[in-house]
């Protein structure tokens, strides 16, 4: 791997990094030259998190697939504890790990089980995965993204528990970034739009899809999990050391107010 690239020296680490989005949030990173932890929660993706290790290996970088279900203490500081022994301080780290429930219901329907369960992989993991990783982060100039989305201002009515957690991660990357400033550590998010990628069927037909997004964005064009992966690459890099506490639009233009 190149010294003259971005982020070599570096180690990140990637929740739910073998999700649509998370696969190309690795594979950037790790062509920009950071070393990879790719994290994934359970066995059912561990062969999927195998394959991207693969390919970015393949490419001549470095990566480490860990399972932890990032929403549990115990398992985020053993991911923790392995990544820092395999690659040395890891400081960047990308909140990408999100939960979604496919059915809209009206905001009285849905169980507490069920707002428990979103908040707790969206809003309460990217505490437990920041606090674990406060040594590291603080080491070398350290840079967390919070994976957010558009929802947070949109407010669109049928997944509320989904909706509230994204503008949770926007308060939460503000005040991080306050509390993390005075050690070097830098905090933003992400507001993501319509993305195109396979879990978008579970929404409706392609066409159906495509027709309200495009109608909504300023660009007359689907975003791509890539589009997303050149604005985290941007927010790890040096080029954005003075940028902290802000979110950054990625949508094509959906939000302009």
């Amino acid at each position: 791997m190149s010294s003259s690239l971005p982020l070599s020296g570096r180690a990140a680490l990637v929740t739910g990094a073998t999700g649509g989005l998370g696969v190309e949030l690795a594979r950037r990173l790790a062509a920009d030259g950071a070393a990879v932890v790719v994290n994934h929660h359970d066995d059912r993706s561990a062969g999927a998190a195998a394959d991207l290790v693969a390919r970015i290996e393949a490419d001549g970088c470095e990566a480490l697939a860990l399972q932890a279900d990032v929403g549990e203490e115990d398992a985020v500081a053993a991911m923790v504890e392995r990544a820092v022994a395999r690659f040395g301080p890891v400081t960047l780290l990308i909140n990408n790990a999100a939960t979604a429930v496919a059915e809209s219901h009206a905001w009285h329907e849905w169980e507490v089980a069920e707002w428990d369960a979103v908040t707790r992989t969206n809003v309460t993991a990217g505490f437990i995965v920041a606090r674990a990783l406060r040594a590291s982060l603080a080491e070398d100039g350290g840079s967390i993204v919070n994976v957010s989305s558009i929802r947070a201002i949109t407010g669109k009515p049928g997944n509320l528990p989904y909706t509230a957690s994204k503008a949770a991660q926007i308060g939460f990357t503000r005040a991080l970034a306050r509390e993390l400033g005075p050690l070097g550590v830098r905090v933003n998010a992400l507001l993501v739009g319509a993305i195109l990628t396979a879990a978008e069927a579970r929404y409706g037909s392609r066409e159906e899809t495509d027709a309200e997004v495009l109608a909504a964005q300023a660009l007359k064009r689907r975003g791509l999990p890539a589009d997303v992966a050149g604005a985290v690459a941007f927010l790890c890099r040096g080029e954005a050391a003075f940028i902290t506490g802000q979110t950054l639009a990625v949508d094509g233009g959906w939000v302009l107010d």
